[in-house]
């Protein structure tokens, strides 16, 4: 009977090891595998850090303290708590749908296999030589230090990774020299960068085989993957994606595929939490810029004021919706079935036509056709490109699903595009409203922004849906500033509450037209 007591709850412990590594080796990903980055997620997560810590730790001292003739009791109380644990934790896992699931990479793969060993050997070790209760007690410490026995895993298979990664990025620096007559165009900006990168590969394949690195893989190991895996002696471009979150990385990007030519499509309030100031993040999207050959070409959004704070800009094109580039965007007129505006390029003017909405996303056509032209596609092939641009998943994309028309700016929102969205959603025609958590990753200036963004919703929508019970105060303080009716405001403890009851309002027979701006990433 003692024997059952002491084997229950270690069995038990297993599910909920599995449930709570997983978890936190996800948190760890979406991090960037950046030891730093996880411990502020931590410090602003104590919640999921103390979910583990507290019964890990009651169970590891039921085991130890309580006296053993009263095994029943400790077994017991370990039992339970290893078994509500792991009943929780792995409901949690298969219920909560994440919006980036857990990628197996092989190196998950390796971590995931450096923590079964560190797990189950000293486990077996302690039941065998020191007794069931010290096995358990160890195996309970485990889970209560989830969140750091994953960085210790990671930090014991570190010397591996580097060994590998630096063979992959060999090896992809190897197949972009063999392909000498490849032109490289690196893109990067606070935001912008993903819609560039596909406008610009769909304008640039009227003429050329054109290979982008797919999705967000705009790190050096999904670069090197995207070469790898994708690229071949046909391919004539590589529209390259460049991602960073501190200082340095960018670089580290040119220094691998070396572009000729860049695009910088703004500079702003993203990822302050790790970058500290815009002036750092402008230093380091200009990496790219300072990277180019001497004839390379850096293309800038001149409507960016932080981005045309920088002195050197080097061999610089502009663009513009203000009248400021090179290459202008004027005359624009947005409706349900997309957009006009007119190009203005010198003394040329030139109509087009496109089904995507919004002026930030006329801005980034603007650039793309910039460097498409400038790499000799006409403006008459050019035409029929930009008429058959697809829109960017969750990027103002537009979707009549029967019930409401939705405009889904759920990715990763920042604050101009942010109003350009609420700008947007002003021209339709109906019961226009808000859904939305308000902006994240801004740092210190994360409250001051979202209130800017309520005042700026005035107006814009008839009804305003707020996600998050701490994301919402900066928001409604600004809705209520602008003097936003309180009665036409909701705050929904999560988006699937928020959707229900956008979906439930009395829309004054309007048909109800849905802004959903920005969704809040799994490790937030």
């Amino acid at each position: 009977m003692e024997t059952f007591f002491i084997l229950l709850p270690i069995v038990l412990a297993c599910p909920a090891f599995f449930a709570a590594y997983t978890h936190h080796l996800h948190m760890f990903q979406l991090n960037s595998y950046h030891f730093d980055v996880e411990l502020k997620w931590m410090g602003k997560n104590m919640g999921q850090v103390l979910l583990l810590l507290i019964p890990g730790l009651i169970s590891a001292l039921s085991s130890l303290l309580v006296p053993g003739s009263l095994y029943w009791l400790s077994g017991g109380i370990c039992a339970l708590i290893m078994g509500v644990l792991a009943v929780y934790l792995n409901y949690r896992r298969v219920t909560k749908k994440a919006k980036k699931p857990l990628v197996y990479t092989d190196r998950v793969r390796r971590m995931m296999v450096t923590s079964f060993v560190l797990f189950s050997l000293p486990l077996l070790l302690l039941f065998f030589l020191a007794g069931g209760k010290i096995a358990l007690a160890y195996a309970s410490l485990i889970i209560a230090l989830m969140p750091f026995y994953t960085l210790l895993v990671n930090f014991i298979n570190k010397p591996i990774e580097s060994s590998v990664r630096k063979h992959y990025i060999n090896d992809a620096k190897r197949l972009l020299l063999e392909n000498r007559n490849l032109k490289i165009i690196g893109i990067t900006g606070s935001y912008g960068k993903t819609s560039v990168k596909y406008y610009l590969t769909e304008l640039l394949s009227t003429n050329y085989n054109v290979l982008m690195t797919p999705e967000n893989f705009n790190t050096p190991m999904g670069v090197v993957r995207t070469v790898r895996e994708h690229l071949s002696p046909l391919h004539e471009i590589f529209v390259c994606e460049m991602g960073a979150k501190r200082r340095g990385e960018i670089k580290e990007l040119c220094d691998l595929v070396h572009p000729q030519n860049g695009v910088i499509t703004a500079v702003g309030p993203q990822h302050l939490e790790t970058f500290g100031s815009q002036e750092k993040v402008r230093k380091t999207k200009f990496e790219l810029a300072r990277a180019l050959p001497k004839d390379g070409k850096v293309y800038l959004n001149a409507d960016s004021p932080e981005l045309m704070k920088e002195e050197n800009k080097g061999n610089a094109v502009f663009y513009s919706l203000e009248g400021r580039g090179d290459y202008n965007g004027e005359n624009i007129r947005t409706g349900e079935n997309g957009t006009t505006f007119t190009l203005v390029h010198g003394e040329e003017r030139v109509e087009f036509s496109t089904p995507l909405i919004g002026r930030h996303n006329v801005l980034n056509i603007v650039g793309a056709i910039a460097i498409a032209h400038d790499f000799g596609i006409s403006y008459d092939d050019l035409k029929g490109a930009v008429r058959r641009l697809q829109c960017v998943p969750h990027r103002l994309q537009l979707i009549d699903n029967g019930r409401a028309l939705i405009i889904d700016d759920a990715y990763n929102s920042n604050p101009a595009g942010a109003k350009a969205a609420l700008e947007t959603l002003s021209f339709f025609e109906g019961y226009r409203i808000l859904v939305t958590p308000g902006m994240v990753e801004l740092g210190a200036q994360m409250a001051e922004r979202n209130k800017e963004f309520g005042k700026q919703a005035v107006g814009c929508c008839d009804y305003a849906v707020l996600v998050g019970k701490r994301q919402a105060p900066p928001i409604l303080e600004g809705l209520l500033e602008g003097g936003f009716p309180k009665e036409k405001i909701f705050v929904a403890e999560n988006f699937n509450e928020g959707i229900a009851h956008a979906y439930g309002l009395d829309t004054e027979g309007k048909r109800p037209v849905i802004l959903l701006e920005n969704d809040l990433p799994d490790n937030f």
